[in-house]
């Protein structure tokens, strides 16, 4: 199985838009949208809610030192990091 198949992203891409409240840009993000910087809803607040709730979703533990501006660049790049996690 592809660790970063579409429906992992897909799921990662639910718990981003519900954690942020975007359902209303949720179409126009893929695996390429960048994150930080272009989000304005993905502050330091919503990063730590972020992580959180991928935490509770996925059943992963995500130390301080994981939560990198590569990690967070874009969708696919924070799915990558979740699929990583999940293995």
């Amino acid at each position: 199985m592809d660790l970063t198949s579409p429906t992992l992203l897909d799921e990662v891409k639910v718990v981003l838009v519900d954690t942020l409240g975007i359902a209303d840009r949720a179409a126009s993000i893929d695996a390429t949208t960048e994150l930080l910087g272009s989000l304005p809803e993905l502050d330091s607040m919503a990063v730590l809610e972020l992580v959180a709730a991928l935490e509770q979703r996925f059943a992963i533990a995500v130390d301080d030192d994981d939560v990198t501006a590569e990690v967070f660049e874009t969708l696919g790049s924070l799915t990558a990091f979740v699929a990583a996690k999940r293995s």
